[in-house]
């Protein structure tokens, strides 16, 4: 059987989206015949390396730098030490002398090229580059980085990771676009890979909606990492805009460095149609998803680059039409309006974000068909087994 190497910074048990997505494409290499070896960094091990089967795939642990919950000097510089840490462990572990078919990467983070070019170099195979955040653009568009000396060492960290992709994988049309900036990397394979999403079914949640002062309203619910990059104070203007509406609430639920002050600002605000929990299980998902009437994707306006959240696949297979808030020109904008899945908008206006916001609940209401429209697209679009198919391809395994 071949074997290909499946590196990350996070995979399950992990709760968030990146480490479900990865989970679930090993368990698909798995099922077309590759054995998966899935490596990931972790700060918390007491020993050098860790080896552990996971549902079937075998899961490298390596002992490497804090990089999550610390300031961003001490994250850059871990991350810039990571695979060389990652390395070290992994010439220890039983594991150095096995002979890889292909390795797989997920970014970000964007520091993994020192790690992923000796893997390659050792096993004389191709690599594939999971591009899922073009980083430092997006802090260049949101006004957290200028063009600096951090700008031009992030750009150069960047170029390296393209530089030994054989192919890279991004998630929306216009990011290719990007590199006809980088004309060193015309020559490249760089395609489109839709994220993905294994199906599963609603099992238990620990987040019981019926017990709360939401009861009984539509809900909507945004599950995932809340950031600078997604913009979320929006969500409490217009839950503030809402509160003549008593059959409307907001579901918040995740982790992330906004999350705190999100939280604070609600109570200050006696936002008394919203509700924070804590980042849940992934398994969970579904459930909450149940319970729920409307999905929420929110992205900071100032973006120029383009992307397919993870939370957007995860609303569709679980039926839910979205309310996204977004930046002008991403592929979402099309992919909702054509398959009638939602609505989207673009601007900066809490009053017009109300007004499509009531004016989809009011078409929920009114309108069957449009939970299997989103089911179908998920489908149809964000097949994992489609895109280990594609990276297999493209891998030439």
């Amino acid at each position: 059987m071949k074997s290909i190497a499946v590196i990350a910074d996070s995979y399950y048990p992990a709760r968030t989206s990146a480490a479900s997505q990865l989970k679930d494409l090993a368990a698909e290499l798995n099922k077309q015949g590759i054995s998966p070896l899935v490596i990931i960094p972790d700060s918390g091990l007491d020993q050098a390396w860790k080896l552990e089967v996971l549902n079937g795939v075998r899961v490298l642990r390596l002992k490497s730098p804090k990089t999550k919950d610390v300031g961003y000097i001490r994250r850059a510089a871990a991350e810039f030490f990571m695979p060389y840490f990652m390395w070290m462990r992994y010439l220890m572990s039983p594991l150095s002398s096995e002979k890889l078919d292909g390795v797989i990467w997920y970014s970000p983070t964007i520091f993994w090229a020192p790690f992923v070019k000796r893997l390659k170099r050792n096993s004389s195979c191709s690599g594939y580059l999971i591009l899922r955040d073009i980083f430092p653009e997006w802090a260049l568009d949101l006004g957290l980085m200028r063009k600096g000396i951090a700008y031009r060492f992030f750009k150069w960290i960047e170029a390296s990771q393209y530089k030994i992709a054989d192919t890279i994988g991004v998630q929306a049309g216009k990011n290719i676009e990007y590199f006809k900036s980088w004309p060193q990397f015309n020559s490249k394979n760089i395609e489109v890979l839709q994220n993905w999403l294994s199906e599963t079914s609603p099992g238990l949640c620990s987040i019981s909606v019926g017990n709360t002062f939401l009861a009984g309203r539509n809900i909507f619910v945004y599950a995932g990492n809340m950031g600078v990059a997604q913009g979320i104070g929006i969500v409490l203007d217009l839950a503030e805009s809402l509160l003549n509406r008593a059959d409307i609430g907001f579901l918040m639920v995740g982790r992330g460095s906004e999350y705190v002050d999100l939280k604070r600002q609600a109570s200050n605000r006696n936002l008394n149609n919203m509700i924070f929990f804590d980042e849940i299980d992934s398994a969970e998902i579904p459930a909450l998803y149940s319970q729920c009437s409307i999905g929420m994707v929110i992205l900071d306006s100032r973006h120029k680059t383009h992307n397919i959240p993870g939370k957007f696949l995860s609303y569709m297979q679980s039926g839910l039409p979205v309310l996204a808030k977004i930046n002008p020109g991403n592929d979402l904008v099309d992919l909702i309006n054509e398959a009638n899945v939602g609505s989207v908008y673009t601007g900066s206006s809490v009053t017009e974000l109300r007004d499509i916001a009531e004016a989809l609940v009011d078409k929920l209401i009114l309108v069957d068909g449009m939970d299997l429209r989103c089911k179908n697209l998920a489908k149809e679009l964000f097949s994992t087994e489609v895109a280990v198919k594609q990276i297999l391809t493209a891998l030439e395994v």
